[in-house]
């Protein structure tokens, strides 16, 4: 199933308007929680404070949709915003260059850019300079916002940096102990925020929080953390594991009607109702074929000279040109020769036997298994119904009789029905596998799904993701960063001097996604004490306990 095929099934399920967890959605409505107060600062501080600005969170926290917030929210006519990505833009050429374009100027030198930007304050116009992803800048990058936003006497740019915590300790060290920014961390959503967030997008598409029940919610702001950004596509993907749970419930309720007892029943009743034919049919042609042989008999006992027949002697047609019972090789059963043109019925081997081997070829249905009523459904030829005078001459025996052994025929055996009698055996046994091949299909079902949980949890993780999946998944462990870059969580351990700091690779919205945790404890109390240990820096991200089972879901998600 493609993508776009996945999305509708998704919104027909349950009855969206469009997607509420997509990053932009129609008529977002900005969540005034744990937000709101942040975009106040911001404002507040653009206009009165002389520092470098920077917002920092983890990826998903809500860091861009802040930063336009922040752009829609201004005055336009007493603000002039220069937005930049630091994904497009690392180093400080390029970075000046956009600057200038954004204000209108050819020159990328940073008198010329504060120059402009005093010019614009004489007509009541402030700059906004909004980085966003500026974790992605290099040093030298950084240092020129750094400068920027000290400014000179006649004017200054507002800077916005929006990056990831590392961010911070970069601009530490640029700063060399001297106050040139601000920081504001972005903190996490409590479970009670995390149930109105996912209301408000809900209520969006046209439904309500009643889809997600309290115990999935409970689950969703745990694995999220808190985060708006994760809170999106955990919730999705545990809607759209529910939908295909469901639609698997169906089908399987389904396969379950096509087994029902009342089909194997109607199957057994046709075979039946096949079986009891046959068996009156044959009953019917046995007693003209026993009279036929009876008669046939009679007549060849005395042939013309009206002399005893001599044991291997060649026996001579009558004069109604009936011959004598002919006994083919591999059967018991006499028969009476026909007549030149009309039509002989042929005695294949036994029902049962044939059955079966039909059955063997095609595996299937019980329809297929019963022969077409071997019975000789042409009513038997009656040697004795021409009962005109004798010829002088005897007809010629058919070629046939020359491949045959003819031999006089004995007393007649009361036992023709003999065949038919087993041939219902064959199709009655036949019935089984085709009442029991529905029933194969459905519980083939179960195996396969089985089998794609070990399959999405095979392959290989960055961080050494093997000693995170051999921990139990009752252990605990903090996490205490979240990034995009594996540079970044690599350096932020070995600033921590490794030890008991580890960092595994997840996927958020597609992209890869590196977290730093620490240590193993046995139960969240035991992590939640050992965070009060952690170093003021760290604790200032805050970290939070996590089960190990929700970290090995997140790294089997990235396989």
């Amino acid at each position: 199933m493609s993508s776009l095929h996945a999305d509708e099934a998704f919104l027909a399920h349950y009855q969206f308007s469009h997607d509420p967890f997509a990053p932009r959605v129609p008529g977002f409505k900005f969540f005034p929680a744990q937000r709101k107060p942040v975009l106040g600062q911001l404002h507040h501080l653009a206009r009165y404070s002389q520092l470098l600005l920077a917002v920092t969170g983890p990826l998903g926290s809500g860091k861009t949709l802040l930063r336009q917030a922040l752009v829609a929210s201004t005055n336009k006519d007493a603000v002039s915003s220069v937005v930049i990505s630091g994904r497009s833009v690392t180093d400080e050429a390029t970075l000046l260059r956009q600057l200038a374009q954004g204000l209108g100027i050819t020159q990328t030198s940073i008198e010329a850019i504060l120059a402009k930007v005093a010019q614009l304050a004489i007509t009541g116009q402030d700059v906004y300079l909004l980085v966003d992803d500026a974790e992605q800048l290099r040093d030298d990058a950084l240092e020129v916002l750094l400068l920027l936003a000290a400014g000179n006497s006649e004017a200054r740019l507002h800077v916005f940096l929006f990056g990831e915590p590392e961010l911070l300790s970069r601009l530490e060290v640029l700063s060399e102990g001297e106050e040139r920014f601000h920081a504001i961390e972005l903190q996490p959503y409590s479970e009670e925020e995390t149930r109105e967030y996912l209301a408000q997008r809900l209520e969006g598409a046209g439904q309500g929080i009643e889809l997600i029940s309290a115990d999935l919610l409970a689950d969703i702001h745990e694995q999220s953390g808190g985060w708006p950004g994760t809170i999106n596509q955990t919730a999705r993907d545990a809607m759209i594991e529910a939908m295909l749970a469901d639609r698997s419930g169906e089908r399987k309720a389904a396969g379950a009607g096509f087994k029902l007892p009342k089909k194997h029943l109607a199957i057994l009743g046709v075979v039946a109702i096949g079986v009891i034919a046959a068996w009156f049919m044959q009953g019917k042609t046995s007693k003209p074929e026993t009279a036929s042989n009876t008669a046939a008999q009679s007549s060849s006992q005395l042939p013309l000279g009206g002399a005893a027949p001599q044991p291997g002697a060649q026996p001579q047609p009558d004069a109604q040109g009936s011959g004598p019972a002919v006994q083919f090789a591999g059967s018991n059963q006499p028969l009476p020769l026909p007549l030149v043109g009309e039509s002989q019925p042929v005695i294949r081997e036994p029902m049962a036997q044939a059955g079966g081997q039909e059955d063997a070829d095609d595996g299937g249905m019980p329809s297929a298994a019963i022969p077409p009523t071997v019975t000789t459904s042409a009513p038997p030829v009656t040697p004795l119904a021409n009962n005109g005078p004798k010829p002088l001459n005897p007809v010629p025996a058919a070629p046939v009789q020359q491949q045959a052994a003819v031999q006089p025929t004995p007393a007649p055996r009361p036992e023709p029905v003999k065949p038919a009698a087993t041939a219902p055996a064959k199709p009655v046994q036949a019935a089984k596998p085709a009442a029991t091949k529905p029933a194969t299909t459905v519980a083939s079902a179960k195996p396969a799904t089985a089998a794609s949980k070990p399959a999405a949890a095979a392959g290989g993780s960055a961080g050494g993701s093997s000693w995170y999946q051999s921990q139990a998944g009752s252990r605990y462990s903090v996490q205490v960063l979240g990034t995009g870059s594996e540079a970044s969580a690599k350096a932020f351990i070995s600033q921590q001097g490794g030890g008991d700091y580890r960092y595994f690779r997840k996927n958020l919205q597609g992209k890869p996604f590196y977290v730093v945790t620490y240590g193993n404890f046995a139960d969240r109390t035991a992590a939640q004490a050992a965070i009060k240990k952690l170093p003021a820096k760290i604790q200032a991200s805050k970290p939070w306990a996590r089960p190990f089972s929700s970290i090995q879901q997140d790294i089997a998600g990235a396989r």
